[in-house]
């Protein structure tokens, strides 16, 4: 077991103040720093704003309290964390030198998933050592505020005595990441070469940011993978889930006040509750996505993809080969794998967008088999999902910058016994290098554990390198992965042994057609 002590070369003096790290090995760590006040009291529903600075040594030794959630074992959320509003810190990983004064590493800012509504820097899974000693890069984590806290859009029910801002998750990021340039060469890192990642709701936060103009120069590089990026709706759509969140609460009285004097208990419950009923009310929708509001948000992300109002920089995108598996697993109301069920979806889909050229139901049906099984439904939703969001974006911004996509394929042989297969977030691990966390890790019971460190090895040096020099170049003798463009539209593929494969998603994108279809 690794010694984790404090020690007197971690502390730097931040814009706030001064912070304490510790040792791990060679890697030095700073957990639960604050990036901004509070969002309590008059602050609740509102936009971030700084802290108040601090002249004694912060001991940066644990993590900061998560946004309150109902804890599940397949999101364990890491030993003895707190649940609080006051939730907005984040995490910092450094190579040792970096305590000492060095600087010019590239730095890795990590926005977890957990669909707008759960997870936490703190899971095992973000632990930023073995990316951080692997790639010499600075690897940062953060905490922003999830569910009815930070994705449910009040403004319209602001008063002269409450206030309530949109889209304050997003802004708790843009926080976070003024927080990165203002302080960030003090632990070794450059501010102008920062990669922003994440993972389903954080892939989505991160092709989100990447339309805002007040992210606008945070940020260089982004790797976004199984995003829902057409998991963005409007303003009126949003006006409908605060209503509802609003009956769900209940209580008498005006509207603001009630949402001001409820207490985190009474949030959380209303909050688990529209978090169930909307997706099954209506099935393809989530109860907490980011809102079109026309000024942090101007546009629909994939809008902006492909008009070229999103920043220009490059981009590393991909989803996994059998995203919906894991959401059938858990019997989650996230994605729909009833036939009559998906039918419904687009048929409201086409109600409400009476003007927009569907493709051909029945061509769609046809290329996965007539869902006749529920493995061809799960196919549907996979790709409706995550797939062809991802697709639009690929075939929009290579047009602007470069672009790189990915599918990842990798699953040990359990997860084939289990019948779910490199599912919805399998890459994490890989990612992080950290695919074996213990005694309790099942990943590996039947073995896989070798292949397992290279397909890591593989991956985290394709994910540094890209933050590094802005191309996700791979180890000697792996395949030459080339941008994406529409003549080529060269795909890695990640698996046992990576491949490159020209048009990958042809069949998919001649089942679908071009027209890009989502709930607004």
């Amino acid at each position: 077991m690794t010694l984790i002590a404090p020690d007197s070369t971690t502390v730097v003096r931040t814009t706030n103040g001064p912070v304490r790290g510790t040792t791990d090995g060679p890697v030095h760590v700073w957990k639960g720093i604050r990036y901004a006040a509070a969002p309590t009291g008059d602050l609740r529903f509102r936009a971030p704003t700084p802290s108040e600075p601090w002249t004694e040594v912060f001991e940066a030794d644990r993590f900061g309290a998560v946004e309150p959630q109902s804890r599940l074992a397949a999101i364990p959320l890491g030993d003895d964390i707190r649940m609080d509003e006051d939730c907005l810190s984040l995490n910092v990983w450094a190579p040792g030198a970096g305590a000492a004064g060095a600087s010019g590493r590239p730095v890795m800012v990590w926005i977890h998933g957990g669909a707008y509504f759960r997870g936490a820097s703190s899971q095992p899974v973000y632990d930023g050592r073995a990316l951080a000693e692997n790639g010499d890069v600075v690897v940062v984590t953060l905490n922003y505020r999830l569910g009815v806290f930070g994705f449910v859009d009040f403004s319209s029910l602001s008063t002269d005595e409450h206030r309530f801002d949109t889209n304050v998750a997003l802004q708790d990021m843009i926080a976070a990441l003024r927080w990165v340039q203002a302080n960030i060469a003090a632990f070794g890192g450059d501010p102008n070469a920062v990669t922003l990642f994440g993972e389903s709701a954080g892939g989505g936060a991160v092709t989100t940011l990447m339309t805002m103009p007040s992210a606008h120069g945070l940020f260089h590089r982004a790797i976004a993978e199984s995003s829902p990026a057409t998991s963005v709706y409007n303003q009126d759509r949003a006006a409908g889930i605060a209503n509802t969140f609003l009956e769900i609460l209940g209580g008498a009285g005006d509207a603001a006040d009630r949402l001001m004097s409820a207490t985190t208990d009474e949030l959380l419950a209303a909050s688990e509750e529209l978090f169930a009923r909307i997706p099954r009310e209506t099935p393809g929708t989530l109860a907490y996505v980011p809102i079109v509001d026309g000024e942090l948000v101007p546009d629909y992300p994939v809008n902006a993809f492909w008009n070229g109002t999103a920043e220009r920089i490059p981009l590393l995108i991909g989803t996994n080969k059998d995203e919906s598996s894991l959401f059938k697993l858990m019997k989650s109301p996230l994605m729909p794998i009833e036939p009559d069920v998906i039918r419904a979806m687009f048929a409201e889909i086409s109600a409400e967008h009476p003007d927009l050229e569907l493709p051909d139901q029945a061509r769609i049906e046809a290329a996965y088999s007539g869902l006749a099984t529920e493995d061809d439904a799960l196919g549907l939703t996979r790709d409706f999902g995550f797939r062809l969001p991802t697709l639009w974006i690929v075939e929009a911004h290579s047009r602007y910058a470069p672009t790189w996509l990915y599918r990842f394929d990798y699953a040990t042989p359990m997860l084939r016994a289990l019948e779910i297969g490199a599912t919805h977030a399998t890459e994490l691990p890989y990612v992080f290098g950290n695919i074996a966390h213990g005694p309790k890790e099942i990943t590996y019971l039947l073995g896989g554990l070798s292949t397992g460190r290279k397909v890591s090895a593989r991956m985290q040096h394709r994910w540094i390198e890209f933050a590094k020099t802005g191309a996700p170049v791979g180890l000697d003798g792996e395949p030459r992965w080339d941008a994406y463009d529409r003549f080529g539209r060269d795909s890695l593929v990640i698996d046992k042994h990576d491949r490159v494969v020209r048009d990958l998603d042809g069949p998919l994108r001649e089942a679908w057609g071009e027209q890009v279809i989502a709930f607004t």
